[in-house]
């Protein structure tokens, strides 16, 4: 019996959140951090002109960008995530995560200064390497992305498992905000 492939982005994505959910708990913590290490590694030298690098507190089986975050250099402002409600367009404001937001995700408190981040370390749950990517299907990062876009340069890096990318490519929507790079702990993807 012959099994179609997935053409649509839902079966895309959940297929993906499979096979990252299964990869993700495969390793042991130490393995985990250990890879996360790498992913520091693999990134750091892209950030040194970075001003300010946002990155996200971490869903159970998303890589962590922390051990990226904590490594800036004296003078790089770490910014987060941040929501007013869940049908406010997601801003960053600076870091660290004090509380759970609407999505009940930790994220900083709201009068944590607002930050313009001019480097952005996307979480992605498919990507190819060419640059487009799934993520959970809300829009936030494409419209943060756009309107952050609108103000100037962004430089954006999309993080992941190497599960997480795939060699064909991805149908981009148009309204799909393409990743400048892409890193795990194996590998760095220039996608410009």
């Amino acid at each position: 019996m012959a099994v179609p492939s997935p053409t649509s982005k839902a079966q895309l994505r959940a297929d993906a959140l499979v096979r990252r959910s299964d990869y993700a708990r495969s390793l042991s913590p130490h393995l985990r951090n250990e890879l996360e290490a790498k992913l520091a590694q693999v990134v750091r030298p892209h950030l040194l002109t970075a001003r300010a690098v946002a990155g996200y507190h971490p869903m159970k089986d998303e890589i962590s960008p922390y051990p990226v975050l904590d490594g800036l250099a004296a003078g790089q402002v770490p910014a987060l995530p941040w929501f007013a409600d869940r049908d406010a367009r997601m801003i960053f404001r600076q870091a660290p995560a004090a509380g759970p937001g609407p999505w009940n995700v930790l994220q900083p408190p709201g009068d944590a200064p607002v930050v313009a981040p001019d480097l952005v370390l996307v979480p992605f749950v498919l990507a190819d390497r060419h640059g487009t990517r799934i993520g959970h299907g809300k829009g936030h990062y494409d419209r943060a992305l756009a309107h952050l876009r609108e103000g100037g340069t962004v430089f954006t890096i999309g993080i992941g498992w190497e599960v997480q990318v795939v060699d064909e490519p991805i149908p981009p929507d148009p309204w799909d905000m393409p990743l400048d790079a892409i890193a795990t702990p194996r590998e760095w993807i220039s996608c410009a």
